[in-house]
């Protein structure tokens, strides 16, 4: 209880910043740390900074002692369309913007006890999604006021990484996890096919703890070439008991388990390029996998017999992702100078945009630019800036007959900008 009360103590004032929206790779951040963010994300092979334990484990072996501290404002344009419907005023172009706005904090200390042992501690945002929309998209279904949704995940990672050779490391830290969770303006017609009516929409935030594990490895196969690989466990979140009656499994809702390998090479002494490649195992969650039965011509009954909240209910009908990312880092003087892209499959179906209003996590493509001024021996500036080209996901067979037909469209971008600050020991 002293943990999660010093946890509590120590987290929530980050929490509960004006909000928090990932939503770049699914729901999850692209990079963790300011410097990856420059690179495209990468970092499973390439610790730069205290955040290294967010990506790999093993790389705080090679970051010396260190703390880093940075702030980044994420700005999310949201937007959907409902076309084709008989249901009256469904028609229609919604803004999902009215909170658009976002800071997302990062913290990250490395110490080394040994040439051989080192540990530390990453305090950083794992994901989150946030719709925010003025006019109810589910208005012809009795939705009122405003409809949106706005999910935030911090995790405390302590890690520790163990040398096995020089140029070689292992690495494992514990993923501490904190989320907060509300929905809001979700029409009466769906409580009609949920467990616990009560419990599905408009009852404010509700929170959960969790915990779950990561371990990677990191090695110099030659002085220019690095490689590294990583794998997270999902991690277990309490229920969110206020929203049991909307999230598969009685309002289970855990973090899914991913993995990834990476490669890191000096190409010239002035130049590093790096390339990761992860994989995100949405469809581990139930409440983030399970498909709405759009395509059933019973689909009444469907949602009669696997309501949502229960063990089979619906959700959001995302699929697992992969995530392709490259990034080049080049220094000359004081200055380093970054640039990356990153790719995202689909997660998102064509047939289950309709509840993905809420969700329009569809963002695909990625370009960043970052920058590091070495402040002196002892500290670093750096600046990020990432901007995720607009993607749109037109719906097919996405409403069904039975709630009037037509179809869902999602579509969105974002930009985001950071800046933090380093001191070596």
């Amino acid at each position: 209880m002293k943990l999660k009360a010093l946890a509590t103590t120590a987290i929530l004032p980050l929490v509960l910043l004006p909000g928090m929206a990932l939503a770049t790779t699914g729901y999850f951040a692209l990079g963790y740390g300011v410097k990856s963010v420059g690179m495209g994300g990468v970092g499973i092979a390439l610790p730069q900074d205290g955040l290294a334990a967010a990506a790999n484990p093993a790389g705080t072996a090679f970051v010396g002692d260190r703390v880093d501290l940075g702030l980044t404002w994420f700005s999310p344009n949201r937007h959907s369309e409902i076309t084709g419907s008989m249901a009256p005023f469904a028609n229609g172009n919604y803004d999902g913007n009215d909170k658009s706005n976002f800071f997302i904090p990062e913290l990250g200390y490395v110490k080394q006890f040994s040439p051989q042992l080192s540990g530390g501690v990453a305090i950083y945002g794992n994901g989150g999604m946030n719709t925010d929309y003025g006019t109810n998209p589910y208005r012809a279904w009795g939705g009122n006021g405003n409809a949106g949704v706005d999910l935030s995940q911090l995790f405390i990672s302590p890690s520790l990484a163990y040398k096995i050779t020089p140029d070689h490391s292992i690495g494992i830290a514990v993923n501490i996890a904190y989320q907060r969770f509300k929905a809001y303006g979700i029409p009466p017609v769906f409580k009609l096919f949920s467990e616990s009516p009560s419990n599905m929409s408009d009852n404010g935030y509700d929170s959960s703890w969790g915990w779950g594990g990561r371990i990677g490895y990191t090695g110099k196969i030659t002085p220019e070439l690095t490689i590294g690989a990583t794998y997270a466990t999902k991690t277990y979140m309490g229920s969110f008991d206020k929203y049991q009656g909307l999230f598969a499994e009685q309002g289970g809702f855990d973090v899914p388990a991913n993995w990834g390998v990476g490669v890191a090479w000096q190409a010239i002494p002035a130049l590093t390029l790096a390339f990761d490649y992860q994989r995100i195992q949405y469809g581990g969650i139930k409440s983030i996998a399970n498909q709405m039965p759009v395509s059933d011509p019973n689909i009444m009954m469907a949602l009669m017999t696997n309501r949502f909240g229960s063990s089979n209910g619906p959700g959001f009908g995302w699929d697992d992702v992969n995530i392709y990312k490259l990034g080049a880092a080049y220094q000359f003087g004081d200055w380093t100078v970054r640039g990356g892209y990153a790719y995202v499959s689909q997660p998102i179906p064509q047939s289950q945009t309709f509840l993905n209003i809420l969700a329009p996590g569809v963002v695909q493509n990625h370009l960043t630019l970052g920058a590091t001024w070495a402040n002196g021996k002892t500290g670093e500036l750096s600046v990020s800036y990432m901007h995720a080209f607009e993607t749109t996901v037109n719906g097919s067979g996405s409403i069904p007959m039975a709630f009037g037909g037509g179809e869902a469209n999602i579509k969105m971008y974002q930009n985001s900008f950071g800046v933090a600050y380093g001191w070596k020991f």
